[in-house]
């Protein structure tokens, strides 16, 4: 196989000290591919990219008004969350809601990506429980779903499981891809995960965000989740998180979710810069790795700024909507630990 092109580059001095690389795919939700990097057919696990289509049966079928969800809710259970206080209480009130328990959830503890809620849990040597997982949103809506529809709730992360079923065949339908051309696998949070070409992912994005061609009960699913996610972005990750930020400044008009590994999907809603919705998806070959700073904070290296160079390469984004983005890229100076200039960072693609 052909390595994927270079998408993203640092310098120290002069010098290229290292480079990220990558295939980008630009799709309309007719199906025309729009633009692309590399290769648009390169197959790749969504991970947590897939959240939004993931809840998208327990919409389509009554959820949301079977349980009174609101809007913040919905975006949760589309979420990346960093395991705030805010996320966790968010969690706990949704399982008092849908009388789902904490201790229901398989997806397994991990620490918080939270600075503040870190400190706190290595301060007073908290364990963190299955709540603390950043999938525990779409765990619980799975419970729900399950729960609702009258189905086991023990074995619900099998893909045997109804409920397991009906997600394959929804991501199936929104990606244009027959169900047994979908490739699964096991995610970090133990629930199925799927691997497709990018362009179908970014197929499925598009629909998403412009759900016109889509039947009825599809469609007005498709409308919840969408505006839950973009009128509440904190809960799909964190304040100050990237996909939070963008959708923040973009204000209805752009829907994002990062995924493991080095995927990122991305909605245009239709208007912005094409008559219709544009979905975006792109794959970090080396898998983009995130670091953690002094301040207890992340840095994510390659997929806010090579986010915003798509976005300002298809003219999603205002001058000063990128301006006030600035801290996530395109280009960002590099400075070490004693604040001296080293080099830069930069996207290197035209689509």
């Amino acid at each position: 196989m052909e390595a994927p092109p270079p998408i993203f580059e640092l310098t120290r001095g002069e010098v290229v000290e290292a480079v990220h690389r990558g295939s980008i795919v630009v799709v309309a939700s007719d199906g025309f591919l729009l633009r692309s990097h590399g290769d648009p057919y390169t197959v790749a696990f969504l991970r947590s990219s897939a959240k939004p289509f993931q809840v998208l049966p327990f919409v389509e079928n009554g959820g949301v008004e079977h349980y009174r969800y609101t809007p913040a809710e919905l975006a949760l259970s589309c979420a990346s969350h960093e395991t705030s206080q805010m996320h966790l209480d968010a969690v706990c009130a949704l399982q008092q809601k849908t009388g789902i328990e904490e201790a229901q959830l398989q997806c397994g503890p991990h620490l918080p990506g939270d600075a503040e809620k870190l400190r706190e849990v290595v301060q007073k040597n908290i364990v963190p429980t299955p709540n603390f997982n950043n999938c525990s949103g779409k765990h619980t809506s799975m419970l729900a779903f399950a729960k609702m529809r009258g189905y086991s709730l023990e074995d619900y992360l099998s893909l045997a499981h109804p409920i397991q079923r009906e997600i394959l065949k929804a991501l199936a339908g929104m990606c244009d891809m027959p169900e047994e051309k979908i490739q699964t696998g096991v995610d970090g949070c133990s629930a199925p995960n799927f691997a497709m070409p990018l362009f179908n992912a970014a197929l499925g994005m598009a629909r998403l965000c412009d759900p016109r061609d889509l039947d009825a009960k599809r469609a007005t699913a498709c409308k919840k989740i969408v505006a839950g996610m973009a009128t509440h972005p904190e809960m799909v990750s964190n304040f100050g998180e990237f996909d939070c930020e963008l959708m923040k400044i973009a204000k209805g008009k752009i829907v994002t979710k990062r995924g493991a590994e080095g995927y990122q999907i991305i909605g245009v809603m239709p208007g912005v810069v094409h008559e219709r919705g544009v979905g975006v998806a792109f794959k970090v070959e080396d898998g983009d790795k995130s670091l953690m700073g002094n301040d207890l904070k992340t840095q994510t290296r390659v997929r806010p700024p090579a986010t915003l160079e798509i976005l300002r390469q298809l003219g999603a984004l205002s001058e000063a909507q990128m301006k006030s983005l600035s801290m996530f890229g395109p280009e960002k100076i590099l400075k070490n630990y004693a604040g001296l200039v080293t080099g830069k960072m930069r996207p290197v693609f035209e689509l």
